[in-house]
């Protein structure tokens, strides 16, 4: 199947080579391609989620009379059902499909260049579906996001788009799956941005938009153009208001600290505190869905129908500030257990909450000057949203979008700032961005610590050179010939089955030097090392191995082949990693640019780099065939750099860099030269 697939995409890629299209060409079609098919999942999952819905509760237009009618019992008993099913799907196919998604694609993002498996788009779709479905107190918009972002990264893949060009299809697939969610395509473009990517660069807002566009086109067509809300005229009752706004906001800042906070605690309660199989603990969020459900139906599935209600004024305040405790409870406990779904409707709808209630209390006691409670709900969607997910403009524009009147956007920017700045204060990281923190994803440091949590220790370490590793029996004298003849300040120390009991540095045999005459044949290395060290697995980052360096304050850590045994495996020093890195770096722009050219129909790849200078990838010229670098002194006689080799065998390619002098040169070999353009074009004529 791979090789149908590898084929079938060398194939696409010839294809449009022959119709000598430009790569920003290739790219828009790509975009319009992706929003598509994001648009058409859009709609297939809110399909899913209503006949899920009508399967469990029964139909109706107003999923809240169906609840009030569903007996109590059910009430528990259906989302429970609905945790058993969600459970071993996620479990066993999918874990990225757990919880709200977003953080899973930002992390894709950052670590594996926009890489993410093409089943969790169908995975992410049943699991949410059945959890929204069943009464699971989550958005769709989540869902939705994360399976946009599977379909770009999937196409991107197909058409084997370098990294960079990959994390812009991927937020092409997570901005038409928020314009497709609420028919706001300039949102959905500004949150891939503002949130996936996190970049504005105007490079890689073009597609973008195509992207959001096209979902939103699909979505008028197939369902009309619907509103996610009925949204009332908003109404701006006098400048004076304006303070109550900022009031709100620091309001809205709050319980999305709140918010955040309980999430958080909810998952890692689940995931860390309450000792049961990971696939039966949905099962366990179901049945207090269900309970807190008997008193509140409201907080089961997006929400809509009750933020509706408080968008035109028909819930008591006292009911609003009920529901807002509860659905913050319902959805931190769904996600939280293991559900999947989306924080973005949740956040919504505490924020619709919210403005009810600040609404009744500022219009009762200033009536003539303040809005009705429903223009505050509307203001406050926006505040919630903001002081979450730390993205104002998006959460500006979506509310903007919903209303399309400009009165509002005075107050909007108002709240939306004030809860982003209070929340910030509160808690450094979003409601995205604190999973990544706190699976140890670097986010603010730059893309270094991600490059270094990304290259694995197996992929850098030593193996143990006889010579230098120090065994338990060795006498002083020995151990002291080893640290001369060898470089390094720390050495191993190993038992005869080659199992790691310790470490000796240079620094700690100093004070023995004086008297190594008398100590030579009486201390041996057991008596001088230090039994208190760090040490690392084949398996672990150089993130990992340069922190706990850092705590001994070490130039290079043992590595063991597994916890269990100790054995020693190898070592790894700060230059070893530090050389890694540098040449990860170096790849990774190299192929990045190069990969933009490769893509469309140049014969001859060049990326420049200094004023006339280039990088360029050539076919070997036939003179070089069967000839050894050496032999062809290319610097001297041609003035050119060979940076790497690609060598062809069949469907596999293999890239070698910075190839030895003594490299033959082949007749399928291709050449990746550096230099003047002018020495180039002379070789690229041979």
């Amino acid at each position: 199947m791979k090789k149908f697939y590898r084929r079938l995409s060398d194939a696409m890629l010839s294809l449009l080579e022959r119709a000598k299209m430009t790569e920003y060409t290739f790219i828009l079609i790509i975009a319009i391609i992706i929003g598509l098919l994001a648009g058409f999942s859009a709609i297939g999952i809110r399909w899913l989620i209503k006949t899920i819905t009508a399967i469990s509760f029964g139909s109706g237009s107003n999923l809240l009379d169906v609840l009030s009618a569903t007996p109590w019992y059910l009430l528990i008993i259906i989302p429970a059902l609905g945790g058993l099913i969600v459970g071993p799907i996620i479990y066993y196919l999918a874990p990225e499909a757990k919880g709200h998604g977003v953080p899973e694609v930002m992390q894709a993002i950052l670590l594996k260049g926009g890489i993410i498996r093409p089943r969790v788009a169908l995975i992410k779709s049943i699991a949410s579906a059945i959890t929204i479905g069943t009464g699971g107190s989550v958005g769709r918009e989540g869902p939705i996001i994360q399976i946009g972002s599977s379909i770009g990264s999937t196409i991107g893949q197909f058409f084997k788009a370098p990294s960079r060009r990959l994390k812009t299809l991927v937020g092409c697939g997570a901005a038409a799956g928020i314009a497709a969610a609420f028919n706001a395509p300039i949102a959905g473009a500004l949150f891939a941005v503002e949130i996936i990517l996190m970049d504005f660069a105007i490079v890689q807002f073009s597609p973008i938009v195509i992207s959001s566009v096209m979902a939103t086109v699909v979505s008028h067509t197939f369902e009309g153009d619907f509103a996610a809300f009925i949204v009332p005229h908003y109404h701006y009752a006098s400048p004076y208001e304006i303070g109550f706004y900022f009031l709100l906001g620091a309001v809205c800042g709050l319980f999305s600290y709140l918010f955040i906070k309980l999430l958080y605690f909810s998952e890692n309660f689940f995931d860390n505190k309450l000792k049961l199989p990971e696939q039966i603990k949905p099962a366990l969020g179901g049945i207090i869905i269900g309970i807190i459900a008997l008193q509140f139906p409201h907080v089961m599935g997006v929400g809509y129908d009750t933020i509706n209600l408080a968008l035109h004024g028909n819930l008591i305040w006292y009911l609003a500030i009920g529901l807002l405790f509860a659905k913050i409870v319902a959805t931190s406990v769904t996600l939280g257990s293991g559900g999947s779904g989306g924080i973005f409707a949740p956040s919504l709808f505490m924020g619709a909450m919210i403005g009810v209630f600040f609404g009744e209390m500022v219009h009762g006691y200033f009536p003539e000057i303040t809005a009705e409670p429903g223009a505050y709900a509307l203001v406050a969607m926006g505040g919630l949203v903001a002081g979450t997910t730390r993205a104002p403009i998006t959460a500006i524009i979506i509310v903007f979008e919903l209303t399309n009147d400009y009165k509002i956007i005075l107050p909007l920017m108002i709240t939306c700032i004030i809860s982003m700045i209070l929340s910030t204060k509160l808690s450094r990281e979003s409601i995205y961005t604190l999973k990544l923190v706190m699976r140890n994803i670097g986010i603010k440091e730059g893309r270094e610590i991600n490059i270094m949590e990304s290259i694995l220790i197996k992929d850098v370490y030593n193996k143990p050179d006889p010579k230098s590793v120090i065994f338990i029996e060795d006498k002083f004298g020995t151990i002291v010939n080893k640290l001369i003849h060898n470089r390094g300040r720390e050495f191993p120390v190993v038992d005869a089955n080659g199992v790691l009991q310790g470490i000796i540095s240079v620094d700690m045999i100093k004070d023995f030097l004086f008297e190594k005459d008398s100590l030579s044949s009486v201390l041996i290395a057991a008596d001088i090392m230090n039994r208190k060290f760090e040490y690392v697995t084949p398996e672990d980052n150089c993130s990992a191995a340069i922190d706990r360096m850092r705590k001994y304050d070490h130039e290079s850590i043992p590595v063991i082949e597994n916890a269990d045994s100790m054995k020693l495996a190898g070592i790894v020093s700060l230059k070893d990693i530090q050389d890694a890195y540098n040449l990860e770096i170096e790849k990774r722009e190299i192929t990045s640019s190069l990969s933009s050219s490769i893509m469309m129909n140049e014969k001859e790849q060049r990326v420049h780099f200094l004023e006339g200078y280039e990088i360029m990838e050539i076919t070997a010229p036939e003179s070089f065939y069967d000839k050894s670098i050496r032999e062809l002194n290319v610097r001297a006689e041609y003035g050119v750099d060979i940076l790497s080799i690609k060598k062809s065998n069949g469907d596999n390619e293999r890239v070698i860099p910075f190839p030895s002098p003594d490299y033959v040169i082949r007749k399928e070999d291709r050449l990746v030269v550096a230099g003047e353009i002018k020495n180039i074009n002379l070789l690229s004529n041979i």
